[in-house]
């Protein structure tokens, strides 16, 4: 209850910084401040900064903007979610007449037209779902797992809704599974016994396991990202879905235990890293290690940058000059 608690309560802080900055930060403060932050690049690897711009953001030709495209400033009520604060936190350091296409939501097809999303289909022409960090206080929050690997239970554990397919063939295969302790938290249904039906579990409880399955849901799996940072072994299929945390790059075996489609090789899986203990901490530092990836505010600003930024060039918004310091894009001296 008490992580239940601590989400609550990040996603109030998150609104109020949002809402109070929207009405007492202008946004010219932040265009102000945009040469200064693309310089940043200069504290990192250069070439690996672009390799994650060009992976979220794989416009390679000009594409012409249509009547969905729209000003931050013209954005609806409606849309005004956490999704519309993390989109605006980037936005706001550009032209106000600049338009962009955004879909919010859990989006698992590929769009027709360069679009900013939060998640895409992993392994196909996805390149007009331009990936940014949305919804990043659900799925980027920090936690600390203080419990050695060595002395965790034995056991798969996992908890959610299952509405979908994959989650009600792990639940029947493995509900009642000696080296399982896996259930739904949704209620029961006709194609779901009440059997199933288990009491949730909070993430500290879960990180009491060795084992954590990861299954997604209408896109990516939410608990990846805190299973990256536990000292538990991350058991799923390979991804379908990807979002900023970069899924599609999750290499079987080395980041993650990959199952097969259907859960049949789960039971031998977990006997194998039972008796393996050394080779399951490999794969959970690899997994550390690609999380730490996304853990520095400045570094995670200036990607989200110039990921608008190159969506902007190719829709003649901005245009780039390759005599810059960066090399790659610049403002061409707008006033902000």
């Amino acid at each position: 209850m008490k992580i239940i608690t601590r989400q609550r309560i990040r996603r109030v802080r998150y609104y109020l910084k949002a809402i109070l900055q929207q009405f007492l930060v202008p946004n010219s403060w932040f265009r102000a401040r945009l040469e200064k932050k693309l310089a940043w690049i200069s504290n990192y690897d250069r070439e690996s900064v672009l390799d994650r711009v060009n992976y979220y953001n794989k416009l390679h030709e000009a594409s012409g903007l249509s009547e969905q495209a729209l000003p931050l400033r013209a954005i609806p009520f409606w849309d005004k979610t956490m999704y519309y604060y993390d989109y605006r936190s980037v936005m706001r350091h550009f032209p106000p007449d600049v338009r962009a296409e955004y879909k919010f939501g859990d989006i698992n097809w590929v769009l027709d037209r360069p679009t900013f999303v939060k998640s895409r289909p992993v392994g196909r022409d996805n390149s007009n779902n331009i990936l940014l960090k949305m919804e990043r206080v659900r799925h980027f929050f920090p936690m600390r797992d203080r419990i050695p690997y060595e002395e965790k239970q034995s056991q798969m554990v996992w908890r959610g809704a299952a509405w979908q397919t994959r989650r009600m063939e792990l639940l029947r295969q493995y509900w009642n599974h000696p080296l399982c302790d896996v259930g739904q938290v949704n209620p029961p249904s006709a194609n779901a016994p009440a059997d199933w039906v288990k009491p949730r579990m909070s993430i500290s409880d879960q990180l009491c396991y060795k084992f954590i399955l990861s299954i997604e849901g209408n896109d990516v799996a939410t608990n990846l990202k805190w299973i990256a940072q536990s000292n538990s072994l991350c058991f799923m299929t390979r991804p379908k879905f990807e979002t900023w945390f970069m899924e599609g790059r999750l290499v079987p075996f080395e980041h993650y235990v990959e199952l097969r489609e259907d859960y049949a090789d789960l039971p031998e899986k977990i006997e194998h890293y039972i008796k393996h203990p050394h080779e399951a901490r490999q794969i959970i530092e690899n997994l550390h290690a690609h999380y730490r990836t996304f853990t520095d505010p400045r570094l995670e600003e200036l990607v989200s940058v110039l990921v608008v930024m190159k969506y902007l060039i190719n829709t003649g918004q901005l245009r780039p000059d390759p005599s810059t310091p960066l090399g790659f894009y610049r403002t061409h001296g707008y006033k902000p």
